[in-house]
């Protein structure tokens, strides 16, 4: 039977051909159930050799059932067919092998690299802790899938590690996998511990990643055999390598299989320790905004329900979500704002009560200056050495500040400006330009010879003094004025000349 009507019936169509050998051949198909396109393993037994069929296949199908790790390709289905064909439904590396990708972009830059192998190493320790090992590793056998990802594939010649009656891991005496891969005593034909295998081959794709070639030969398989004897590990001197990723290789490339390194031992080298701690750190960093997310998402739902009652976020952080559900709450609220509205009224009452106060205090100096009828005669008359003496004298003590208004201390600011607004009208003005005046007369009928040496007597009253001032003042402007002709005179004599 055709395998596009097989695959048709069990729910793949057919794509096209990714690889054929003498009796298997691998093909690309959808997959309408997983809805993702995949790799599909045909195996034909007719054309199969006895040895595949009796032990690698079985081993095969047993070990991709029991696999299962994110570096490892995945078996989602493996079915088998009357006319003897296997069908082993796996998943498909999209970016193609390793080797294809090694060709086309030459060596890889060393965090690539490290990231890769780490992949690859951390899946080689998944098998060897299952007691599997693969014995076939190289290039070819490393799929990359969207994000270039390593997925180790072709378990082929994979096989399950067994021990004798003293717990020690028998050795293998099949010598499989490819000769450039291959291990000296796998190419010596001496028994051999596949787990050490496993580690050389990782290190022949360690080398072939920094430094974009092969290792050794494998034209010459005598001359390549003496030259890993001998532990020689050339590195082109083109690519620029790690000592510490240099001395990696060199030692997962060693001859003696009781001083190479185990794949635990890999895991843990230094120059892999750096991809270890970032992939930690990557990974906590995911943990973290995927709490964030997950807190943010919740406080929305939290929001949505409370909106959904008609509650908005102040109100649930200040108590007052069963206010607003409960209507017998509403008098309450009511009740405060006629409460704050009766304390701004007490307030007012208050600042009246002490403007009244102030104003009955000076109540008898404003009759007395009412029936002054020189006040404005005397303002206008003050000389300008007066008016600063006068402002300096009538300062208000501090005491006398604090029982007035603002209105009044801004008038007072100004002591020879007369007030605007009517004292009749104004109640909060008047007291205070009323009682400034009646200080600063008081104080100008007690001014003696300190105060103004030119003058040679005490005034008996205010009149006299506001006359002697008066004359005083006039005599000042006219020599004032006589000094100003004749510093005009003199520049203009200086033009002349």
């Amino acid at each position: 039977m055709d395998d596009g009507v097989v695959l048709k019936k069990r729910g793949y169509t057919l794509g096209v051909n990714l690889g054929e050998g003498s009796y298997a051949k691998v093909k690309s198909a959808y997959s309408d159930r997983l809805k993702t396109n995949v790799a599909v393993k045909i195996i034909d037994r007719r054309k199969a050799p006895a040895d595949f069929l009796e032990k690698f296949l079985p081993r095969e199908l047993e070990i991709l059932a029991l696999l299962n790790h994110r570096y490892i390709v995945k078996t989602f289905e493996i079915f088998e067919t009357s006319d003897g064909k296997v069908y082993i439904i796996m998943e498909l590396g999209v970016q193609g092998d390793l080797l294809e990708f090694i060709k086309t972009r030459g060596a890889l830059p060393e965090e690539v690299s490290r990231k890769m192998f780490r992949q690859l190493a951390l899946a080689v320790k998944h098998c060897h802790e299952l007691g599997v090992v693969h014995r076939d590793l190289k290039c070819e056998n490393l799929l990359l899938d969207k994000d270039f990802n390593i997925k180790l594939s072709d378990f082929g010649f994979a096989k399950r590690c067994s021990t004798d009656d003293q717990g020690r891991p028998l050795l293998s005496k099949t010598f499989c996998g490819s000769a450039a891969y291959a291990a000296p005593e796998v190419l010596q034909g001496i028994p051999y511990q596949p787990k050490v295998y496993d580690v050389w081959s990782l290190g022949v794709i360690l080398f072939i990643m920094v430094c974009g070639s092969m290792p050794y030969d494998d034209s010459n398989i005598k001359r390549m055999l003496r030259i890993q004897k001998e532990h020689r590990v050339d590195f082109p001197r083109s690519k620029v390598v790690p000592a510490d990723c240099k001395e990696l290789i060199y030692r997962m490339l060693h001859p003696d299989t009781s001083k190479r390194l185990t794949i635990e031992e890999v895991l843990e080298h230094p120059w892999l320790f750096t991809a270890k701690m970032k992939e930690t750190t990557s990974t906590k960093k995911v943990d973290q905004s995927a709490e964030k997310r997950e807190e943010k998402r919740e406080e929305k739902r939290e929001e949505k329900r409370e909106e959904k009652h008609g509650h908005t976020k102040d109100e649930r952080h200040e108590g007052k979500t069963e206010q607003k559900r409960d209507t017998k709450y509403q008098w309450e609220i009511e009740a405060g704002h006629e409460w704050v509205d009766m304390k701004h009224e007490a307030k007012h009452e208050w600042m009246n009560m002490k403007r009244d106060k102030a104003d009955g205090k000076h109540e008898a100096e404003r009759k007395e200056e009412a029936r002054n009828e020189g006040k404005s005669d005397f303002k206008s008359r003050t000389s300008p050495q007066e008016a600063r003496d006068a402002k300096h004298h009538s300062k208000v003590p501090r005491s006398e500040h604090r029982s007035g208004t603002k209105t009044a201390l801004r008038a007072e600011k100004s002591p020879n400006q007369d007030a605007k607004t009517d004292p009749e009208t104004d109640s909060r003005v008047e007291p205070r330009t009323d009682a400034r005046g009646s200080r600063r007369k008081s104080r100008s009928l007690r001014l003696t010879d300190e105060d103004h040496p030119d003058d040679s007597e005490v005034y008996p009253d205010q009149e006299s003094f506001i006359e002697a001032q008066s004359k005083a003042e006039l005599k000042k402007v006219s020599s004032r004025k006589s000094k100003s002709i004749e510093k005009r005179g003199k520049h203009s004599s200086k033009s002349r000349t």
